[in-house]
Parts: structure tokens; sequence; C-alpha cells
């Protein structure tokens, strides 16, 4: 991995498995997916679904910086729900996020997620 780098930090939660947080590779950053979990105690945020998707976004901001960007960075995004009715509220959280340019999007409405998460995402930083 020559001219790959990893990214890490620790204002968001550690790898639970055999990933990294992200991993540059020239200006593109793929960020692996994050769910609510509380980087301090590594346990799921309390709170309703929309606590649970402004965690996400912390996590997501956390690493995101990490590679020396931020959110507004982030080309694509792939939103991963448990409950597709929590649509429209990731639209309102994320609004509040974002700015336009809007990054593509995907979401998708999956049967489970880690550690009983209602809501996981991932994507594409271009850091040019």
């Amino acid at each position: 991995m020559s001219n790959h780098s990893v990214i890490s930090t620790d204002k968001a939660p550690q790898a639970i498995g055999t990933y990294s947080q992200a991993i540059k590779a020239g200006s593109t950053v793929y960020l692996s997916g994050q769910i609510p979990l509380v980087p301090a105690t590594m346990e799921m945020v309390e709170g309703d679904m929309e606590a649970q998707i402004e965690q996400v976004f912390s996590n997501l901001t956390a690493v995101c910086e990490a590679a020396g960007g931020t959110l507004q960075d982030i080309v694509k995004l792939n939103i991963f729900l448990t409950d597709l009715s929590h649509f429209a509220l990731v639209n309102e959280v994320m609004a509040r996020h974002f700015t336009q340019p809007y990054p593509a999007r995907a979401a998708i409405g999956v049967a489970a997620l880690p550690k009983g998460a209602g809501v996981e995402m991932d994507g594409i930083m271009d850091i040019a």
C-alpha cells in the first residue's frame, strides 16, 4: 500500500473489526461505515433515531477532519437504515451538516446493522 495511508483518530469509534476508519489514496479518502457509537465509551449513543443520526455525523466529521478535510468534502455518501421510515429524518439532520452542492447519495434499507444500530453511513471524500 505504498500510495495509501491509514487515517485514524480517537475522536471517532475505533474499528470493531478488520478495517481502518479510513484509507487515503491520492486525494481520495474512503471512509469506513460509522454507526452511532460514542468514541469515549464504544457504546451506542443514548436517545432516539435523531440522536443516532447526529452521532454518526459526529463520527464521520472526526474522521474527515483526521484526513485533512470536512464533511463538505464528501462526494459520495451511503446511508444504511434498518427502517426506511427514518428517511425524512436523515434528510432533516443532513441539512444541518451539509451545504450545497450536496454529495451524491444512496439510502439503502437493510435488515440489520452492527451492535443493533438503526443507521450506518460511509462515504468517499475528495480532498484535492
